[in-house]
């Protein structure tokens, strides 16, 4: 597979250097010059088969000619001792992303990623400093990724004051080969920073620089990996048990779900996607062009809604981030917006995706209904998306066949917003050890000089 930036098509790479570069040359994102399809085997068996060989088979293509077989199967076995359970919650689907190290969705790019670095770089001696900017999930998971790998060193920057306190001690707790750089800023100035230093040619020629955010294609690929498993297990009309940390109240029953659910096998299913930098959506149009039975995808954004706004107007008009109690989400400037409008139009965009804002009391509120209701906690990432759906619906807007609501986030790792709404929520040991974690990290102004001198 040959890889361009979204900004010049002239000059294709490999996988590796698109994924050791992570930010192409001129400043555009790398993206596949084709979008490989399923074989029918595997397109047709996508309701069975186990999470590990769908990812083997998506990611294949891809890396083809550069990862051999035997040690993609190798990779993708240790990156996932954990899958993502689609279940049951009401009459809707809600595909549970928080089954990893740091209950964050993140975990499925960043643990992928960091063994594929660790191979493609088996036979360097100069390290690789990886450079990342995060506004809130994106961090935890990459430190958690990457920490202790031989031969890489990680500086994560995040926005001051803007991230959950366990969010915050995931991302600088564990020292090692882990920097954190607290910004006086919003996640766009962070995001701004790490473009920066990628475009200055003197860093540049003093480190070995790559990226870990979804702007690096190789933390964007396995996230189709998912979508797909999900997508199949659906329209072959299966759901998965509760899984270990899976957020429902005791005394509330799975069966009744079921009931409730009731879909039919044979529909694809429309995925509601919450989405601030939009990586994550742009990974399930992936999945749906490699043949995973999706109908078509809702943008759900808090009230930082630019890629809404360009889906009913055709208008692209970024603009500062505003905070929110989805804070994942608070991006103005969504970087894969690029990716995306290098595959697709705005009238195919608009054909395949619904958008949808929500602020933070329709949030708050829609967290209350759900426990109320079904007796299952949403964080307040899950929570945009359900009440995005609601919206549509409410506005006629017919959504065929299965929904799955993507639960991006565990609840408790944003106790301080969904405690006062449901009462204490039930806390994965994962997440118990964390806060247990001294803080390691260094506030910086929002200026590529100070980011410069640090590197």
């Amino acid at each position: 597979m040959r890889y361009y930036s979204t900004r010049n098509r002239n000059d294709p790479v490999n996988f590796a250097a698109a994924a050791l570069a992570g930010l192409a040359p001129d400043g555009g994102l790398f993206i596949p010059a084709e979008i490989p399809r399923y074989p029918e085997a595997v397109k047709s068996s996508l309701g069975t088969m186990d999470y590990r060989d769908i990812a083997f088979e998506t990611i294949k293509p891809y890396v083809q000619g550069e990862i051999p077989d035997s040690v993609l199967s190798d990779l993708v076995h240790s990156a996932y001792p954990f899958t993502a359970p689609i279940i049951p919650a009401g009459d809707r689907l809600v595909l549970e992303l928080f089954h990893g190290p740091t209950a964050a969705f993140k975990d499925f790019g960043a643990r992928f990623m960091a063994r594929a670095f660790s191979y493609l770089r088996r036979n360097e001696e100069k390290p690789l400093h990886i450079l990342v900017a995060t506004s809130g999930d994106t961090g935890g998971a990459v430190a958690d990724g990457f920490f202790g790998i031989e031969g890489i060193t990680v500086t994560v920057l995040y926005p001051k004051g803007r991230v959950s306190p366990l969010q915050e001690r995931q991302i600088a707790g564990l020292g090692g080969n882990i920097g954190a750089l607290e910004v006086e800023g919003s996640f766009d100035d962070c995001q701004a920073l790490v473009k920066a230093a990628f475009s200055d040619g003197d860093l540049r020629k003093r480190l070995v620089l790559s990226s870990a955010n979804s702007i690096n294609v190789s933390r964007l690929i396995p996230q189709a990996v998912y979508y797909a498993a999900a997508a199949g297990r659906a329209f072959a009309g299966k759901t998965d048990s509760d899984g270990e940390v899976t957020p429902r109240a005791g005394g509330n029953s799975i069966a009744a779900d079921r009931a409730r659910y009731g879909a039919a096998a044979g529909q694809p299913a429309t995925m509601c996607v919450p989405s601030g930098n939009f990586g994550n959506l742009t990974a399930g149009l992936y999945a749906m062009e490699m043949g995973a039975p999706i109908r078509g995808f809702i943008a759900a954004t808090n009230i930082n809604k630019t890629v809404p706004d360009y889906l009913a107007n055709g208008k692209y008009e970024i603009r500062p981030s505003r905070a929110t109690i989805s804070n994942a989400m608070d991006v103005g400037a969504p970087s894969n917006f690029e990716r995306m409008a290098a595959h697709w139009s705005w009238e195919e965009m608009r054909r395949i995706i619904k958008g949808a804002s929500v602020n933070d009391e329709e949030t708050r509120k829609t967290i209350a209904l759900v426990f109320k209701e079904y007796g299952y906690y949403l964080d307040p990432h899950g929570a945009v998306g359900w009440n995005a759906a609601d919206q549509l619906a409410n506005a006629g807007v017919l959504i065929a066949g299965p929904l799955a609501v993507l639960a991006t986030a565990h609840p408790a790792k944003f106790a301080g917003t969904v405690e006062p709404i449901t009462g204490p929520v039930p806390i994965p040991p994962s997440l118990q050890q964390v806060m247990e974690r001294p803080l390691m990290a260094e506030t910086i102004p929002a200026d590529i000089s100070v980011l410069k001198e640090i590197l």
